[in-house]
């Protein structure tokens, strides 16, 4: 009896005991609440509250239980109540749960979300970056003042469509896509020459829709980016705005570029090969002898143009300027950023390499065919097989281009190749236009250009802030131009130099007689 006894007192007073920190809990939590201050929103809150209630009180009544076990016998009344407690709990908790305020407490989570997506969109799409006009470098020069004056655009602010103009990989990807929106399809005679190796060139010939402005025959001679020819849709758009403007237009097609033209010899066009684009310079040389000729480069066309210039002074005769647009300058320089993740150059580099493999299968049977003589000695059936599983331009050149010249290693290959040590060279006007959000040139090879312009009265660089890689489109807000930045500048530049060698005396006397004044 008395160990019963005890036992009912030591259960009594376990009970007394739990009960006081369950009490004691709740105060604390109603003290930190009230220091703290309603700062939470009003749903949040009562959510919170009737979670608390609840627990408390399915403690109270799992303590009755308790002590009723303990032979500490409570009336039922108590436990009436304590269920009808619990149960209006739960039913206070299901219907906080089901009001339309209750998704206001998650409308913080989802707010954040959102702005983590516009966050990354604005990233993307470079939303944040002003528009101005190009970074120009240049030497004060009369001719430098001219330009200026009569080249609005080198002055101007640059605007691209506003959601998508201002990144780079957009107007990349869609040069490289579609190249240009409604383009015009210009009507050309293709010519056919016959290099002493037996590779048979091709160029197409665009004469002038109007006269030039300045009365006088003027020729663009245009060398197309990697692997492109004259039915590429930015180069047929650039044609038919020049022929507009008075200018004959003779577009080189690169060696085994044009799907439906045989190649006629082992070899191919690669990186710094001037033969064809000399021998169409030649040809309009010859049969028009009294017209001048402005010199046009795109993408790795400038390279080839440019490095065609410097290799002999007589190349520059009735040449009255040239134009690189976004060439890289040395591809020795480039190959270790081509293989670089950083604005995503490895990716590109392996989609170029994709489109000059399918180009090279092409033709395997004329580069790789055993019954084929004239197949470069170094250039075997390992060598194809190497080709299959290249993943970048370097790898390509390194195992089939390069031979193609007898080049003994890709390094000599690259620097033979490149416009880098011609540039000098060059005494015409040069006019080297690159975009700061190109994703193939690398930032660092920049510094080439931007050198040489501070140099060199003749040299121009200009180095607009958008326009990714042959993209400068231009247009409102979603929809591009047909016409882009691009096309009109080069016309522009054009115009005004060919004003320049017809006023140039002229501008002389005028600067000499305002030195005398002063």
């Amino acid at each position: 009896m008395f160990a019963e006894q005890e036992k009912s007192w030591a259960g009594r007073n376990e009970a007394e005991k739990e009960f006081r920190v369950v009490a004691a809990t709740a105060k604390r939590e109603r003290d930190v609440k009230n220091k703290r201050g309603n700062c939470l929103p009003k749903a949040q809150a009562e959510l919170l509250s009737g979670q608390k209630n609840l627990q408390q009180s399915q403690a109270l009544k799992s303590l009755a239980w308790r002590l009723n076990s303990n032979r500490i016998f409570l009336p039922g009344s108590v436990f009436s109540c304590l269920d009808q407690m619990v149960e209006e709990l739960r039913l206070k908790m299901s219907t906080i749960l089901e009001t339309s305020e209750l998704p206001a407490v998650f409308d913080g989570v989802k707010l954040a979300a959102v702005a983590a997506v516009l966050y990354v969109i604005v990233r993307c799409l470079n939303l944040k970056s002003p528009t101005a006009p190009p970074e120009l470098i240049y030497q004060d020069s009369a001719l430098a003042r001219f330009l200026l004056k009569s080249c609005p655009l080198l002055t101007k602010e640059y605007i691209p469509p506003l959601i998508w103009g201002k990144s780079g990989h957009i107007q990349t990807a869609l040069y490289g896509k579609m190249g240009r929106v409604r383009s015009p399809h210009p009507n050309g005679l293709r010519k056919y020459l016959t290099m002493p190796d037996g590779a048979t060139a091709t160029f197409d010939l665009f004469e002038p829709r109007s006269e030039h402005c300045t009365g006088e025959d003027v020729t663009m001679v245009i060398c197309p980016g990697i692997a492109n020819h004259s039915e590429k849709q930015y180069i047929r758009t650039f044609v038919d705005y020049a022929q507009k403007n008075g200018y004959r237009c003779a577009v080189l097609n690169h060696l085994g570029a044009l799907p439906n033209i045989e190649l006629t010899s082992a070899r191919m066009f690669t990186y710094g090969c001037t033969w064809e684009f000399g021998a169409m310079v030649n040809y309009i040389k010859k049969t028009y002898p009294q017209t001048q000729l402005i010199v046009v480069g795109f993408s790795l066309g400038g390279n080839i143009v440019c490095k065609y210039l410097g290799e002999s002074q007589a190349n520059q005769e009735r040449v009255l300027c040239c134009v690189s647009l976004c060439q890289g300058y040395s591809a020795l320089r480039a190959q270790e950023t081509f293989m670089q993740w950083d604005h995503c150059r490895r990716f590109y580099n392996f989609l170029m390499a994709d489109n000059m493999k399918k180009i090279i299968l092409s033709h395997r049977q004329v580069l790789f065919g055993d019954n084929n003589m004239k197949k470069p000695q170094s250039l075997s059936d390992a060598d194809l097989g190497k080709l299959y599983t290249a993943t970048s331009l370097m790898q390509i050149d390194d195992n089939v281009m390069r031979k193609f010249h007898g080049y003994s290693s890709l390094k000599e290959y690259y620097e033979e190749e490149s416009c880098l040590h011609y540039l000098h060279r060059i005494y015409v006007p040069l006019l080297l236009v690159n975009a700061a959000d190109d994703p193939l040139v690398h930032e660092s090879l920049l510094s080439i250009p931007r050198a040489l312009s501070e140099k060199k009265e003749n040299v121009m660089h200009v180095l607009p802030l958008h326009g990714g890689h042959l993209g400068f489109f231009e247009g409102s807000v979603l929809f591009p131009e047909p016409l882009t930045w691009m096309d009109k500048l080069v016309v522009q530049y054009a115009n005004a130099i060919c004003q320049w060698e017809k006023t140039k005396p002229h501008c002389s006397d005028a600067e000499q007689a305002d030195s005398g004044q002063e």
